[in-house]
């Protein structure tokens, strides 16, 4: 069996939070779908099956996992998927077009999160379903705090738009979707880990290729980034466990509606 490519461990990563999501869905035969952030396509996929002979709407800012996507639906076949190389904050879709919109972990970088979800709202028809997986608070997410403990400290304050915990704080991000068009905001804790597969190295290598870690990285001595990378295997290999190597992290399941 081949090793898994860099873009398929984020649906590695993410395999545990994900039940939590298609539990979610509410998703009907004949439903129109916006998958938001899509990546790989998993989520486009399995919305494709459940809503056919209904359509499904990808969309990432990653050519390289669109055309992973598209590898995949290839080979399973489905037809009624469109994916879109697009920011789905900024795109416009037909009006009133979706009868459910999906993300996992796919929201939290819009650089004008208001205006990205009020552009995603008048995407859905009135009444029509969010659903979305973000993470809480950085300081909530073990998974983070390990990792830049192990290389060294607190990652630098990410840019607008860069920032993967910026819709951490329930409250605000309640208040950010209200004031976008949508109601009956719910959140439900999701305390689940993050897995990196049962290869340590396979694991160490997908961590080192994030921005924030090559960054950190690449600001240390070479004498210092060895120590940093020696750290960083041993956090690993402490985690390793019956499910491979896996850290503890928090996220939301937000689900909301469009207003009528």
């Amino acid at each position: 069996m081949s090793a898994p490519t860099t873009v398929d461990f984020y649906d590695i990563e993410l395999t545990a939070h994900h039940e939590h999501l298609r539990a979610a869905y509410g998703i009907s035969t004949g439903d129109e779908i916006l998958d938001v952030g899509c990546g790989t396509g998993l989520t486009t996929r399995e919305a494709a099956r459940a809503a056919a002979p209904g359509h499904v709407v990808g969309v990432d800012v990653s050519d390289r996992m669109l055309e992973r996507a598209r590898q995949l639906t290839a080979t399973e076949g489905l037809g009624n998927i469109q994916y879109l190389l697009a920011d789905a904050g900024a795109h416009r879709f037909d009006p009133g077009r979706f009868d459910v919109a999906i993300s996992r972990f796919g929201t939290m970088f819009f650089t004008d999160p208001a205006t990205a979800f009020a552009n995603i709202a008048a995407a859905l028809r009135p009444a029509a379903r969010l659903v979305l997986l973000v993470w809480q608070r950085r300081e909530d997410n073990e998974w983070v705090r390990a990792i830049a403990a192990a290389l060294g400290g607190a990652p630098e304050q990410p840019p607008p738009g860069a920032d993967p915990f910026s819709l951490g704080d329930a409250d605000a991000t309640a208040n950010l979707l209200e004031g976008a068009g949508f109601a009956d905001v719910r959140f439900e804790n999701v305390r689940e880990p993050v897995l990196y597969g049962r290869d340590l190295d396979a694991a160490l290598a997908f961590i080192r290729g994030w921005q924030d870690t090559s960054a950190a990285l690449a600001r240390l001595s070479e004498a210092e980034a060895a120590r940093a990378v020696d750290r960083l295997r041993a956090l690993l290999a402490a985690h390793d466990s019956e499910r491979g190597v896996a850290l503890d992290s928090r996220s939301w399941l937000i689900s909301a509606r469009r207003r009528r």
